[in-house]
């Protein structure tokens, strides 16, 4: 897609090509024309243009302008749809296909239905790119890489690749529909329970971050092969723990997980089993975890917001192999019957008190950076108390 002015004098048509004047991105924004090569073409590989039509199932048939006109819609909502997707300008070339029409064409469908506003589809268009595009160069660095190794001496890539491809392509796409299905089933249901609507975009959850301690030492010292390796472990064991215990894994950051629940119990949970299975494992580094309970805004699939930035703060000053919570979390804790306020209140009801889960010890108070003096906890695991 471009940003083209079809109508300007440097770029006349359809099929049009040259390197005419940027126009808007947005309103009243535009793109300098030293920083777009509006003449990129797409690559003209014999092997990238056939597998370019057999995953998209179509030949390439449409310039951008055209591509808009068929769909009903402006250049300039086309180029923020393509844009958002997270592709790159081609100019005039002759490079898109029905199905670029017609996912225009839904877009904009959705937006003069009422069902969606246009800033609204842009960001459909942005997160769904977004997803997929990191999906998709996962899919061929990590799975389709090994798989196109030439099965005997004298094959090349080239002649593997596509009939591989021909193979998994209806599987892969059966499989990315119905994980999306089930994600949205599970995302609808939580938020239909929400009892407030404005809960619906700012709710009250349990938010945690589980940071590698010493991983900046680990770079200089580890083989990128054996990094990226314990990097795998880190991230596919947390994300099992946090999926299994019923929490959401928001994202990965290499050495560091974020993750939310709907309630402190299951977080605390969480926290404490990412701790004991690392300490399992003599090729880990230590963690450390922080979590805190409030109000938070998800956005994108992303969240964000102070209590957001208090899990942070505490995780970057939690001891090795511990857990550290602010107060919001230890009274929710308490509240909920998972922890005792103080192990006094344990020992006057010790019947109460076997059922507790969890450990709450008050630290000492320090003021955390942009967030003013904050009292962390220490989170630990109950232990049965012997009788004797």
């Amino acid at each position: 897609m471009t940003v083209d002015d079809p109508t300007s004098s440097a770029s006349t048509g359809p099929g049009a090509s040259g390197s005419g004047p940027g126009t808007p991105i947005g309103r009243g924004q535009h793109t300098p024309h030293h920083e777009v090569d509006h003449t990129v073409q797409p690559t003209a590989d014999p092997l990238a243009i056939r597998l370019e039509q057999l995953i998209l199932g179509a030949e390439r048939r449409y310039t951008p302008f055209q591509a808009a006109r068929s769909a009903g819609v402006s250049m300039e909502l086309a180029s923020r749809f393509w844009r958002a997707m997270g592709f790159a300008d081609i100019g005039q070339a002759r490079a898109l296909t029905e199905a670029d029409v017609l996912a225009l064409r839904r877009l904009a469908g959705l937006v003069e239905a009422g069902l969606l506003s246009e800033p609204m589809a842009v960001q459909v268009a942005r997160s769904t790119g977004q997803t997929t595009a990191r999906l998709a160069e996962w899919q061929i660095d990590s799975f389709l890489e090994g798989l196109t190794e030439p099965p005997e001496p004298g094959m090349t890539r080239t002649e593997v690749t596509y009939p591989l491809v021909e193979l998994l392509l209806p599987e892969l796409e059966e499989f990315l529909v119905y994980v999306w299905r089930r994600q949205l089933a599970a995302a609808t249901g939580r938020v239909v329970q929400v009892a407030d609507d404005e809960e619906m975009v700012d709710r009250r959850l349990a938010v945690g971050f589980a940071d590698l301690v010493g991983f900046t030492r680990l770079t200089r010292r580890l083989e990128e092969e054996e990094l990226g390796e314990l990097v795998e472990t880190f991230e596919t064991t947390a994300a099992d723990l946090v999926a299994a215990y019923g929490g959401r894994l928001i994202k990965t950051l290499g050495d560091e997980v974020l993750y939310c629940a709907d309630d402190a119990g299951t977080a605390a949970e969480i926290a404490l089993r990412l701790i004991e299975t690392m300490e399992a494992d003599p090729q880990m580094p230590e963690l450390r975890v922080g979590i805190a309970f409030g109000t938070v805004t998800t956005r994108m699939g992303d969240v964000f917001g102070t209590t957001v930035n208090l899990a942070s703060r505490l995780t970057s000053i939690a001891p090795k192999d511990a857990v550290l919570v602010d107060g919001a979390m230890a009274e929710e804790l308490a509240r909920t019957g998972a922890a005792p306020v103080s192990e006094k209140e344990a020992e006057a009801a010790p019947e109460e008190g076997a059922a507790y889960r969890f450990a709450l010890q008050p630290m000492w108070q320090r003021p955390v950076r942009g967030l003013g003096v904050v009292e962390p906890w220490s989170l630990t695991r109950r232990k049965p108390r012997i009788p004797g």
